[in-house]
Order: C-alpha cells, then structure tokens, then sequence
C-alpha cells in the first residue's frame, strides 16, 4: 500500500496561501497540486504545536525513541515509492536519491539513540544544596529546508527536534514540498506520531517569515543561500531567537604536487557534478599545483565529456536536470561572464532546457564570476598554484568557509595545510561533499553559524540547558 496519499496535498486541511504545482523539472510536467500556506496558517498551526508539544515533552525517552525507529524502518521499507519522488520532483539521480534515503532512515535512528543521552550534569556548589544541569526540550522549532537535498536537509533537523520532546513546524521549498515536507508527515504519521507535533507548511517567503517571528517558535533551523540566511539570522535576532544557518560555500579542492592526477579528477568530477552541482558543499574552486595543472584540466574535462545528462527517471544518466530556469539562468550567465573575463571553457557551457552540460573552466582568476561566487550548478573553475602558502592563501580567500577537499598521499601535510585554512570540515583525500549523521555539520562565515547539526551538535541545537538547585529546607537571608 502507498505510503503517500494523495489527499495529504489535495482533499486535506485546506491553507489559505493558494496553490501551486508539484513540477517535474525534466519534462515541465505537473505532477500534482499543493496547497500554500500564508501567514495565518502558520499561526495557526503553532498553537496546535505548543499544546501538543507539552504531553510529547512528558512523554517517556523510550516512547520517543520508538517512533523514531519506526520512522526509519518506514524510510527503507518504502523506498521504491519515495525513490520514485526525489527522481522526479528534485531531478536527482537514483543513486543519489538512494543516498538522501539511507541518510533519512540513518537520522531517525540517530535521533532516536538522542532520546535516552544523559540529560545533565551534577554541579559543585559552595551552599548546601543540590545543584544541578538538565536539558530541557525547547518547545517549537521552526525549520525551513531546501530543494537540492531536501529530504537530508528537512529530516535531519525534523528528528532530532522530535526525539528530544520539541513539535516542529516544517517549511519546505515549495519546488519540492512533496519530497522535503509531505513525506516526512506520512512517515511520521505512520511511524505513530502523535497529532499536532509536525506541521507541513509549503509556501512563499511571507511564509518564513511568519515562522520565524511566530512567539511559540523558540529555534530555528534554517539551510538554504546566504542571502536568505543573512534575513532570517535578523529576523529570528530581532525577536531573541536562536538560528542555527547551513548556508552556501565556495569550497575549494587542493590537490598538491604529489598527488595522483588521475584519482584526484575521479575526486573531483564527483564534487562539482554531483546533483548537478546543486549542494552546498560542491567543489566550486579547484586548486591544483602547477606541475598538475595541464594534465588535471585535460582529464577532468575528459571526464566531463564523457557525462550523460538527461531525465533520471527515464535514462540512465549521471547529471539530471537544473531545478527550474532561474537556476539554469544563473549557472549559464556566470559561466558566460567568466569566458567574457578571459576564462577559457574546456568542456561543457552549454544545455538543452534545463539539462547543463558538466562544465569546466581554466585560466581562472580571482575576479572570474564562476570562481569567485557559489555557482550552484556543474561548473568545475580551474586555477594552478605554485607553493602551498600560496595554496593555503587562495583556499583561505572569499567569505565562504565550509567544506575543504585536500589530495596527497601525505596525509600529515594534508592535515598540517588544513590548519592554515578556516573552514567547518576538512577531508584529506577525498572531496567535499560528504555527510553522515553521526558527524556534526556546518560553516564558518557566510557559510554559516557552525557546526549545529549532526551527532552530539543536535542536543546544543534543539535543547535548552536548564540550572536547578534543591535544599533541604529555605536558608535563613544571608545579610
């Protein structure tokens, strides 16, 4: 039986914020209609969360945590039926649609594993008295998620929030509100979560903004641009909240003069094509030494020759398409201005509709528009260095600090080089784009506010650290 009915978006709780397709980038296709919530539909749903969340709160670690394993059960068990939304609604391949599943059902059992974590800490004290710390569930936490992996980036704040007693108020991008939003209520609405503790709430930027400054959100949790980080981060400030922002990165791929040229290119066609390039953490800045550098250009773009691109859901390809003409616009127009700067385009530059050809770019420089600005689709820039304070120097510049991919078979040097960068994750060879829900995740500067998901991070993330003292009986005044 499916798990999706399609009733959740078409015969359910109406929303005021009108409507709007479930489109499939590769063909143009409607697949069905979602319902749009506004601002009052926000509001609304936060009441039901406060209140519901005050028993899920009482509830016992154990009852939590079963849900969430049955969650993730549910993630696997109905993976042919899911698998079938993230091709077609996000543009993924299968593989990585298989990827975003996997991690899904790794969340829920992670979170639940959060459920029974030691909640506090006993504190010395000079009186005598008890003194102790207790982690306390926030309340309703707002998470506003993207298109590119939006399963990964809903759940993985969506479960944790869940499993240590908050109710969540979820905005997923509209473009793939089924995949990022509607799937995750029917998992939990199977795996038996309790009404009124997840509200799926599709909608325009009113919509988070409604999220944000509602009273009863006490956290938010937003991934998606820089830009739009930056006004929720204000937002939420504003109104004396905590935002934990995954924004976007211009991450820089180093491989060093002892590296093997054609294992870092195998490295590398994977961090800058991967989804199209459309993730956070794509390879966007290729450093290579330039006793390397012609034959790294040559190979990669081989590699990128050699690509197919077309409907995942039809063909076996390795690039999808784009996730609708305003991306394609973007990518294409930096890709352009770069080889009106001087760069020189290797392989690629083109498309058909939405389906962008892999893309590589040399003769880069520091003002080369594709280089120096989070292009967000599959564009690999090329840039030589000559010594490793030059390469430390180029990967330190620009205001992004996420991911770093460092290449050599000296992993000490790797490690040594990767002190000298800032940046929120380093991986010696291999490239950057990387997850697993065990290992905290986030940037540094217009990347974000750091580390704030995964592992051990999520009890920072969506708890509250409570002091309490008990005494026997009240002191005298003490002057």
């Amino acid at each position: 039986m499916p798990l999706l009915d399609p009733t959740l978006w078409q015969d359910g709780p109406t929303l005021r914020g009108g409507t709007a397709p479930v489109v499939e980038p590769a063909t143009g296709r409607t697949l069905a209609t979602l319902d749009l919530a506004a601002a009052p539909d926000v509001a609304e749903a936060a009441v039901r969360a406060h209140a519901a969340q005050r028993d899920w709160a009482r509830a016992t670690h154990s009852a939590r945590a079963a849900v969430l394993r049955r969650a993730g059960d549910l993630f696997t068990a109905h993976a042919d039926e899911l698998r079938g939304w993230l091709v077609r609604e996000s543009g993924s391949v299968p593989g990585k649609a298989d990827f975003e599943l996997a991690v899904a059902a790794q969340e829920c059992y992670e979170a639940a594993a959060l459920a029974s974590r030691p909640t506090g800490q006993v504190l010395p004290s000079e009186a005598p008295r008890l003194s102790y710390t207790r982690r306390v569930p926030a309340g309703v936490v707002g998470v506003i998620a993207p298109f590119n992996v939006p399963l990964v980036l809903a759940i993985r704040s969506v479960a944790p929030a869940l499993a240590l007693g908050n109710a969540v108020l979820l905005k997923p991008d509209r473009r793939t509100a089924v995949s990022g939003g509607l799937v995750l209520a029917a998992v939990f609405a199977a795996a038996g979560l309790p009404a009124g503790l997840l509200h799926v709430l599709p909608g325009a930027a009113a919509t988070g903004e409604a999220l944000v400054a509602d009273p009863h959100v006490r956290i938010v949790s937003f991934t998606g641009s820089t830009a739009t980080g930056r006004r929720v981060g204000e937002l939420a400030g504003r109104h004396l909240k905590r935002a934990h922002l995954e924004l976007g990165g211009n991450s820089a791929l180093v491989v060093l003069r002892d590296a093997d040229v054609e294992a870092a290119v195998a490295q590398a066609s994977w961090g800058s094509f991967f989804h199209q390039g459309q993730i956070c953490m794509t390879a966007g800045r290729h450093l290579v030494h330039a006793s390397l550098y012609d034959e790294y250009v040559e190979r990669l773009a081989a590699r990128a020759e050699s690509m197919a691109v077309g409907d995942p859901h039809r063909e076996q390809v390795h690039l999808g398409p784009l996730i609708d003409r305003a991306q394609l616009e973007r990518v294409h127009g930096l890709v352009e201005a770069s080889a009106e700067q001087g760069a020189k385009v290797v392989a690629g530059g083109a498309h058909e509709g939405l389906f962008y050809r892999p893309t590589v770019l040399a003769g880069v420089s520091d003002d080369t528009p594709a280089y120096a600005e989070e292009v967000f689709g599959p564009v690999a820039p090329v840039r030589s260095f000559q010594t490793e304070d030059e390469a430390a120097a180029l990967a330190a510049a620009g205001p992004y600090g996420l991911s770093l991919g460092i290449v050599t078979p000296d992993t000490a040097r790797g490690l040594e080089l990767a002190e000298r960068i800032p940046t929120g994750i380093v991986h010696i060879n291999d490239q950057t784009v990387n997850d697993e829900a065990v290992a905290p995740f986030g940037g540094l500067g217009a990347s974000g506010t750091g580390a704030r998901f995964g592992g051990e991070a999520n009890l920072d993330a969506f708890t509250e650290l409570r002091w309490t003292t008990s005494r026997a009986t009240p002191p005298g005044h003490p002057f």
